[in-house]
């Protein structure tokens, strides 16, 4: 077996089963320690010892690849498949078999985890017909937000992203997670938003405001005629390592009405800590007509298959199939946010 391949997967199952990050990390590190590594090459380290004393490899990934130069499938990969068999979550299996993608992630650009070609790969090897690549804004500088010139530069890698997938059936669309403002403007200049497919709106700051300016600042995000998505409305976080926090405070009636009168869809974030809007935001916003976007807000490859979370809360809330945008084809995705 090839043992970056399987320290890669070995990555992956952990980030499904939302394992501690260093951990994680310590097989993408082994991972790419090794990447350039010609296979006789590889294999003659780690029968003399070499490998094992490598910066960045310990022992379990040292023994994780000893067993892959031997030709075997490592026991510790070979564990992780037999226990990540089952789903995440129960119920929304139908659902889950009609998403056709994802308009939420992240890359090492900004705040996640892994380079876009990992992320890219997962997608398709989860089956999905395309992902939206949506790394932070500017304004968000502990996430390490993109300006206008790094945005435009991970425009050329999607570009290329896309003509080495040779039409297999896989898009990686160009998007980003903006920032709405405290003055409701959008988070990146006008003309960076027009070169993009998806555009997901989110709130990051200053979410304790009171309700009416809350509102007045979710209003104007929604109403710019970028946004495609309105990102985890009301920020709460519910479980996780970041603790928890209350749900923002905001007029959920008027945000709705004004979603549905803009073609904004509004996303169920599918992260576990977030679930994201409450159940009862999602019956207002079923009234109000909205369309609904399924993401993962996946900051690793294996956080991707977090769709089952929101497949599951979707199918629970018992919104219709046909007005959750992710099940579209992708031709009537980009019809829809105006990049056709």
């Amino acid at each position: 077996m090839d043992a970056v391949a399987a320290l890669n997967e070995i990555a992956f199952w952990l980030e499904r089963e939302r394992a501690a990050t260093f951990k994680v990390q310590a097989f993408r590190k082994a991972a790419d320690t090794i990447a350039g590594l010609e296979p006789a090459e590889l294999k003659a380290r780690a029968e003399d010892g070499r490998l094992k004393r490598t910066k960045g490899i310990g022992d379990r990934t040292y023994q994780v690849i000893r067993q892959a130069v031997d030709g075997a499938v490592p026991d510790y990969l070979e564990d992780l498949r037999q226990r990540s068999t089952g789903s995440l979550a129960e119920g929304g299996n139908e659902l889950l078999g009609s998403l056709r993608g994802d308009l939420h992630s992240h890359s090492d650009w900004s705040d996640g985890g892994s380079p876009i070609s990992l992320m890219t790969e997962a997608a398709r090897l989860l089956g999905r017909e395309y992902l939206a690549l949506t790394d932070h804004s500017p304004n968000l500088k502990i996430a390490n937000g993109l300006t206008a010139e790094r945005l435009a530069e991970q425009l050329d890698v999607v570009a290329g992203i896309n003509d080495g997938t040779g039409g297999n059936g896989f898009t990686l669309l160009a998007g980003i997670e903006v920032d709405i403002l405290e003055n409701g403007e959008l988070d990146q200049t006008p003309g960076m938003l027009d070169r993009l497919d998806i555009v997901v709106a989110s709130v990051h700051s200053k979410l304790r405001s009171d309700r009416s300016t809350m509102t007045r600042r979710m209003l104007a995000g929604i109403r710019d005629p970028h946004t495609n998505v309105l990102g985890h409305c009301t920020g709460r976080l519910v479980e996780g390592s970041r603790g928890t926090r209350p749900q923002s405070e905001f007029d959920a009636k008027k945000v709705f009405a004004a979603c549905a009168e803009n073609n904004v869809a509004v996303e169920i974030n599918s992260r576990p800590e977030r679930q994201d809007p409450p159940d009862d935001l999602i019956q207002l916003a079923l009234d109000a007509g909205c369309l609904f976007s399924i993401d993962s807000d996946a900051h690793a490859p294996g956080q991707l298959d977090f769709l089952q979370y929101g497949a599951a809360r979707a199918a629970s809330n018992s919104v219709p199939a046909e007005r959750i945008i992710t099940t579209w084809p992708l031709d009537r995705l980009l019809e829809w946010s105006g990049k056709a």
